[in-house]
């Protein structure tokens, strides 16, 4: 079994390098990928009042459930199924549906955090970091937070200066120095996702 990780900022285009190996890694092996996106372990906030919930501060570390994480993925490395969480941005709120993830011979596990727990980088075999410039990524959480999570300009421009972009720095761009393969400019830098997966196959995951 194969464990990637990748990481970077919120908004640096880590989804689109995710699906680009993805997809092409299930072209080539002709088998399932598993992905599992850091997003679903958010902690629950359920017993918060909303005004409460929505000023969590979801880019720094306490505010993922690692714990969970890294037992389902030492579940998924000894052939055991596991029921993913998934977390909603909208109530803040885990969710009663779960997601029923089987083991897979390739897993890729995503988030801007993931590289902050010890117990996850030592589970991992090939470390990610996509990088991007720090106002590439804030039109992109301009974009997704308006479509995909139902927030205004004024809020989004707020929480990037107050969390989102001190946690960037204080947290996430350090962990670029465990990075055993940086891909610059996101989905977009080709040259290094074939860097990447040329890595992948010298591991024994060949086309």
């Amino acid at each position: 079994m194969l464990i990637i990780g990748v990481a970077g900022g919120s908004g640096s285009g880590k989804t689109t390098v995710v699906k680009e190996i993805a997809g092409r890694l299930a072209q080539q092996t002709k088998q399932k990928i598993v992905v599992i996106p850091q997003d679903s372990y958010y902690k629950d906030q359920s017993h918060l009042p909303m005004v409460e919930r929505q000023a969590v501060n979801y880019d720094h570390p306490d505010s993922v459930d690692f714990e969970l994480l890294a037992a389902h993925l030492k579940e998924l490395k000894a052939g055991r199924a596991v029921e993913q969480p998934q977390y909603s941005y909208i109530t803040c709120t885990r969710q009663r549906e779960t997601v029923h993830i089987e083991p897979s011979n390739i897993i890729i596990i995503e988030g801007i955090l993931i590289f902050t727990c010890e117990e996850l980088l030592r589970q991992l075999d090939i470390k990610v970091y996509v990088d991007a410039d720090d106002d590439e990524r804030l039109m992109r959480i301009i974009r997704r937070d308006i479509v995909e999570r139902g927030k205004d300009v004024e809020w989004v421009l707020d929480r990037y200066k107050k969390t989102v972009k001190p946690m960037y720095h204080q947290f996430i761009e350090p962990t670029k120095r465990v990075a055993d393969i940086i891909v610059p400019q996101g989905g977009h830098n080709k040259v290094a996702i074939d860097v990447l997966l040329c890595a992948i196959r010298k591991m024994g995951y060949k086309e």
